[in-house]
């Protein structure tokens, strides 16, 4: 366990994203139950947006709702609020000192005080907003209450030192996944670990990839927009990913477990070691019984871990992790 701004956290967490997806609302009759069931897990740590969904019902509309009836789990969430994006469609975010607290009032004005934000920060860096000034805020607006703590996304090691030098960074969101290891290899992770960061690995099944659920490109609705949009799922790249997952898919298999077992475990698989972060997998879940499956843990030993190392290796994953305007906010 590791602790997040005075509460304690296991190294399970979960995504509210596609709970109120624009076009496909999951029901609070059947959200309420995947809440409930994640607590009972052990996952506590809860990853939401004011922009994962619609300003009318979105992660913070989700929250008040559940909260309202089930007010005794508020204190046992540490939830997690990214905002800052002015517009998803022409990635254009915001993180200046006005519009950081222009969005943390607007968030408790939704919540309306059925629960406290235990993280905020910006979905990504504005280019245009000294990180310093980004979190001079932030750490103004801990003081006054409005928050619990400060989290960045997406953000190199010297913008994590930089922004330590400010205030207590208390959580650092990255992708993270068998398929995106950029934080291993690009001293984010050393950082993390050496300033007592925690980590939110998000994406931590590749999107859907590392389900085994995706075979072809033909598995994926012509409307997707990673079909549409995502580097790694282009033909000239998507057969080469596939190669991947098929060979992770053989390992799973010689463990006895599925490929997703495999990829939250391996996810996970630093937290106690010395030099590394505490990394917790915030994977989403409409349902109760991916929730445990999503919980459920196997052991990797050293040899495992090997293994796993000469396959990434051998299969290098093809394609950058985003379209190219959404990889200019992204810091690495």
């Amino acid at each position: 366990m590791a602790v997040v701004t005075g509460k304690a956290i296991t190294d399970n967490g979960l995504g509210l994203m596609k709970l109120v997806l624009p076009n496909d609302v999951t029901p609070d009759d059947v959200i309420f139950p995947v809440l409930k069931t994640a607590l009972e897990c052990g996952a506590n740590v809860w990853n939401g947006a004011d922009f994962y969904g619609t300003p009318d019902h979105n992660s913070l509309h989700l929250m008040n709702r559940y909260f309202t009836k089930y007010p005794e789990d508020a204190d046992k969430v540490v939830l997690s609020i990214k905002g800052g994006v002015v517009s998803i469609a022409t990635y254009q975010v915001d993180a200046s000192p006005e519009f950081m607290r222009t969005q943390v009032d607007s968030a408790n004005k939704i919540l309306d005080g059925k629960k406290t934000i235990d993280l905020f920060g910006p979905a990504r860096v504005d280019p245009n907003v000294p990180i310093e000034r980004t979190v001079e805020e932030l750490a103004q607006l801990v003081k006054e209450g409005k928050i619990g703590g400060i989290q960045l996304c997406e953000v190199r090691a010297d913008t994590i030192r930089r922004a330590s030098k400010v205030a207590r960074i208390d959580m650092i969101e990255a992708e993270v996944s068998l398929w995106s290891t950029d934080i291993f290899n690009n001293g984010v992770a050393e950082t993390c670990a050496e300033l007592n960061i925690s980590i939110q690995a998000y994406a931590p099944l590749g999107s859907g990839m590392l389900t085994g659920q995706i075979k072809s490109i033909d598995d994926l609705p012509t409307s997707d927009r990673r079909r549409l949009h995502f580097p790694r799922y282009q033909p000239e790249n998507l057969e080469k990913n596939l190669a991947l997952v098929r060979e992770l898919e053989k390992f799973a298999g010689s463990k006895g477990c599925s490929l997703a077992e495999l990829a939250l475990s391996w996810v996970k698989s630093g937290n106690g070691k010395a030099g590394k972060p505490f990394v917790v997998p915030i994977a989403g879940a409409r349902s109760e019984k991916r929730v445990r499956e999503n919980c459920a843990a196997i052991d990797l030993s050293e040899e495992d871990l090997e293994k796993i190392a000469t396959i990434l290796d051998s299969f290098p994953v093809a394609g950058e992790r985003y379209p190219a305007k959404a990889m200019e906010y992204s810091e690495y």
